[in-house]
């Protein structure tokens, strides 16, 4: 009788312990997802309904105060309502526009203390036939713009020693594909900013980096075959990744990371 009185209580109280433990784990790991990252504010430039807008929503359930760039704030509006997200209108290429945001950003949510830069702008067709002025356009929009981007951000992360600079790459930052030479110059500019931009102010405590986003996005417009799952990039997990890079211990700080789906040739 006596062991068997013993075990049924004890069986019980084991259950209970892995209940609260349970609790407990869960509770501590929405807690983590929450607090783990580092800062308060964050400016997405070039935002639109893919990556961007899984990324604002992923940092402002996180608790961030967050500021959206675009030439069209219109199709940003169910975005905002949703979120609560500000948007501003900007030009990625002029420098006064530029300038113009960051200064509207600090006075609506406060200084950025992360920068994404994810405006880009092809230019498609033959070398001997591309519009000299649309391969001018994309070029400036989709480097220089970052330039711009990444000289704002630096002027107010680095007197606080702290600050994340990403940026939003492609296949074209490391393969120039045909009849893409201005998207490839421009990617492949990007990249060697975000290089440069690393080295000078890492030591200073500013973390960039630099995404090389390498298939197709998944969207309205482009959806997964259903005979083939996961075979382009969910806007979702991507964002994912730049939250986990935003978490990332300064004692492990990556700068490139490479982003492909499972059956993507490289």
């Amino acid at each position: 009788m006596l062991p068997h009185l013993w075990f049924k209580p004890a069986s019980r109280f084991r259950s209970t312990i892995k209940a609260v433990l349970s609790i407990l784990s869960s509770t501590f790991h929405k807690e983590a997802h929450v607090t783990r990252i580092p800062y308060k504010t964050a400016l997405i430039i070039g935002a639109g309904v893919g990556i961007s807008a899984s990324l604002t929503r992923m940092l402002s359930d996180a608790g961030l105060k967050v500021a959206l760039a675009a030439r069209d704030t219109a199709k940003l509006e169910a975005l905002t309502a949703q979120t609560g997200a500000r948007a501003f209108a900007a030009d990625a290429a002029d420098p006064a526009s530029m300038a113009s945001l960051f200064s509207q950003v600090d006075e609506a949510i406060g200084e950025p203390e992360i920068v994404i830069y994810n405006a880009s702008a092809r230019a498609h067709g033959p070398i001997a036939e591309i519009d000299p002025e649309m391969f001018r356009k994309s070029l400036s929009i989709t480097a220089f713009g970052g330039f711009l981007a990444a000289q704002q951000a630096a002027r107010r992360m680095v007197p606080k020693g702290s600050g994340a600079i990403f940026f939003t790459g492609a296949s074209a930052s490391v393969k120039g594909f045909p009849l893409s030479s201005a998207f490839a110059t421009g990617k492949f500019g990007l990249r060697g900013l975000a290089q440069s931009v690393a080295r000078e102010l890492g030591p200073k405590g500013v973390h960039v980096a630099h995404f090389v986003i390498d298939g197709a996005v998944e969207s309205e417009r482009r959806v997964t075959p259903a005979d083939s799952p996961d075979s382009f990039l969910s806007p979702d997990a991507i964002a994912q990744t730049y939250i986990d890079v935003l978490s990332q211990a300064r004692s492990a700080w990556s700068l490139e990371v490479e982003l492909r789906p499972w059956v993507e040739k490289f």
